[in-house]
């Protein structure tokens, strides 16, 4: 089946979108670094099981528009031109696949219009509103006056105060990124070396956590993150990743990595927005599919026993052996199988 590419005017910007197959409508939402791209084994899959796939490329990244300004990437805008990419496609419901930032996006989605979402497939815990509250609802649990803790996600201070707070302990690229200028400075004059070394330690065999060695001062990114080995990996070829060192450096160098780091810098924001729908619980029909070495889990304490009364709607937690954060990308088989049964049971 063809694979098509288009750009869709989703209100005041464009994303571009790779679609393969008719039926039903599977949308796919990538995270951080990522790109359309990252769906490509899920693509055909799909469109052989009756379904129409759709992978877009993020605000700012890829071939979709990159405003330099992070207002526009809080998760108010992101609900909107989902919404709109939905209408696009004239579709009612949706089943809605969420990667790293692409699952805030697909849990937001459900808890903020559940008739749109006919299922939920998502790789994150639920509350990932980038460092929000970590499904422990809206009420705070320290005095006001309390000092930040060096918490990932938490109801009582703002995220960046407690980035600011694991900061004083080691580098955490949480409170690196919220300064505009020095990331994107130091990631576009390296993109290749720094999209290997994180894709590498974001895998299941990766070492992102070697960064609680470092000390905040002085040091960026790629002073943190150890060396990836040569190319090809199991999971990643040498023209695979080329695809997406050329999607990131084609941008203009100061905006070459701004989706991934604007959506960090909306945590403050999706923090206070998030408030209203902290209580929220998620009753759409979910999927939890992650890799069972995804080392971003540790920003998440106690998820598994929270999930299942907050996620009333949770069909299954399914942790795919051999995969990191990329479990769709490092063990696609298996991902695809549990996708398409489960979007069978939802949308047949």
């Amino acid at each position: 089946m063809p694979v098509k590419e288009q750009l869709i005017d989703v209100g005041r910007y464009r994303l571009r979108a790779v679609e393969q197959g008719e039926g039903p409508l599977v949308l796919m939402i990538h995270g951080f670094p990522g790109l359309a791209w990252s769906w490509r084994h899920q693509m055909a899959p799909l469109a052989e099981a009756g379904y129409r796939a759709v992978a877009i490329d993020s605000l700012g990244y890829g071939g979709s528009d990159r405003p330099a300004d992070p207002a526009a990437y809080t998760s108010d805008h992101m609900q909107d031109y989902l919404i709109a990419l939905l209408d696009h496609y004239g579709a009612a419901q949706a089943v809605i696949v969420g990667q790293d930032f692409g699952a805030q996006y697909a849990w937001n989605l459900a808890v903020r219009a559940p008739e749109r979402v006919a299922g939920l497939v998502a790789t994150i815990p639920y509350d990932y509103d980038m460092a929000g509250r970590a499904m422990l609802g809206s009420g705070p649990r320290y005095p006001a006056d309390a000092p930040a803790r060096p918490e990932g996600s938490s109801p009582d201070r703002l995220p960046s105060e407690r980035f600011a707070a694991m900061a004083q302990e080691h580098f955490v690229h949480l409170h690196y990124f919220q300064q505009v200028g020095p990331a994107e400075r130091e990631l576009a004059a390296r993109p290749r070396e720094f999209l290997a070394r994180l894709l590498y330690a974001l895998s299941s065999e990766g070492d992102l956590w070697s960064w609680k060695t470092a000390s905040s001062v002085g040091s960026g990114y790629l002073d943190v993150l150890p060396p990836a080995p040569p190319l090809p990996w199991p999971w990643l070829s040498e023209a695979e990743f080329d695809r997406f060192v050329a999607e990131y450096v084609g941008a203009e160098p100061m905006l070459r990595f701004i989706g991934g780091l604007n959506s960090y810098r909306t945590a403050d924001a999706n923090w206070r927005i998030g408030e209203r729908w902290a209580d929220h619980d998620v009753g759409t029909p979910t999927l939890f599919l992650y890799g069972a070495k995804d080392p971003a889990f540790g920003f998440f304490p106690d998820w598994e026993e929270r999930m299942p009364s907050r996620v009333p709607g949770l069909r299954g937690m399914i942790a795919v052996p051999g995969a990191g954060h990329f479990v769709q990308q490092e063990q696609p088989e298996a991902f695809n199988r549990a996708l398409i049964a489960f979007a069978d049971t939802v949308t047949r």
